[in-house]
């Protein structure tokens, strides 16, 4: 039997995932007390992904701040609160082989709660408010927020933290010179608008224990004239390697609702695999990845180290169980389920 690349074990540092089929952070919007601290709901929608064969298994984009939701419904991890209650959510998903990871976020201006903070006072939409313009202490505090989510991500049993600098949320609006007008240390030219994204990678690295992996996610792309573009992110990506970052996970767009882009499948993979060519930088890639065969050939031609699957997780969440079994892969399934593999 030939072994397929796409169920071959990935080491980050001194974390082990048992494939390559990830799954991506999704918002659940189910946070129904408002306080960030996740629920049954959680519970069971990321169980239900360990125990259907995913290597790594990432919690939704989590707020650092309360501010920095993207919806009142949003998780948060600003408070030991919400640790504890993510405790018995990380165990399981490390019970059933899954490596268990956490996207840390700020919404920024995208934000739909009081209080929303952005690089400069400009609203993501007409119907959205626009946004306080950040200053050095609202930044300085950003900085602290996710290192304080990290401290708790780590006491919470996470495995792997992951910095959403992507979609148009706090980070990826410092980015793009769309989003960001300021002219100051922070705006302008293009080592200004990486400096918050460093500063809150180096502070989440300064946390989190050398033997276990830091991901970001990035746009690679915000498919707008002008924007931020694939040039800048392999810059970026680079400048983010001797901060310790192990893995890019390269989505795009998601900063204007003006962009243009052209989805079909694997659409992303081209942005991955540049990165992982041009920096020597692990990748993930992700988006309309719903094929088994698509999938194995992404990682077989080192296109990208892993894939992330999202909304083909939420139609099936044994993806990975059905895809091994088309490839022709032994894959050890949960015994309550023996009967019907």
């Amino acid at each position: 039997m030939t072994s397929a690349h796409l169920f071959s074990t990935l080491q980050l540092r001194e974390v082990t995932a048992r494939n390559r089929i990830w799954v991506s952070p999704m918002c659940q919007y189910s946070v129904f007390a408002e306080d960030g601290v996740p629920t049954d709901w959680h519970l069971v929608h990321l169980g239900s992904r360990a125990v259907g064969g995913a290597g790594l298994v990432t919690f939704e984009a989590t707020a650092v701040e309360a501010r920095g939701r993207i919806s009142p419904h949003d998780l948060g991890l600003w408070n030991d609160t919400q640790a504890e209650a993510f405790a018995r959510i990380t165990r399981f998903v490390a019970e059933h082989g899954a490596v268990p990871a956490i996207q840390l976020a700020h919404a920024g201006r995208k934000a739909r709660v009081p209080g929303a903070i952005g690089p400069s006072g400009l609203a993501y939409s007409p119907d959205m408010p626009v946004p306080q313009v950040a200053s050095a202490d609202d930044l300085a505090g950003v900085v602290a927020a996710f290192r304080g989510a990290t401290r708790r991500a780590l006491a919470a049993g996470f495995q792997a933290v992951e910095i959403h600098a992507a979609h148009g949320y706090l980070l990826h609006e410092f980015l793009s010179p769309i989003s960001n007008r300021r002219d100051d240390a922070y705006g302008g030219k293009f080592e200004n608008r990486i400096r918050l994204v460093l500063e809150v990678a180096r502070a989440v690295r300064g946390v989190w224990p050398e033997r276990q992996p830091l991901l970001v996610r990035i746009s690679a792309t915000d498919w707008l004239n002008e924007g931020w573009d694939p040039v800048q992110s392999v810059e970026l990506a680079r400048q983010l390697v001797p901060l310790g970052v192990d893995l890019i996970d390269v989505s795009s767009g998601g900063l204007s609702p003006d962009q243009q882009v052209p989805q079909r499948p694997g659409y992303q993979v081209p942005f991955a695999a540049q990165i992982r060519r041009e920096v020597g930088i692990a990748t993930a890639a992700v988006g309309l990845i719903t094929d088994a065969r698509h999938a194995e050939g992404i990682v077989q031609r080192g296109e990208a180290d892993a894939v992330f699957i999202a909304r083909q997780s939420l139609r099936d969440p044994y993806w990975p169980l059905r895809a091994a079994r088309e490839l022709g892969q032994e894959m050890p399934v949960p015994f309550q389920y023996g009967r019907a593999w």
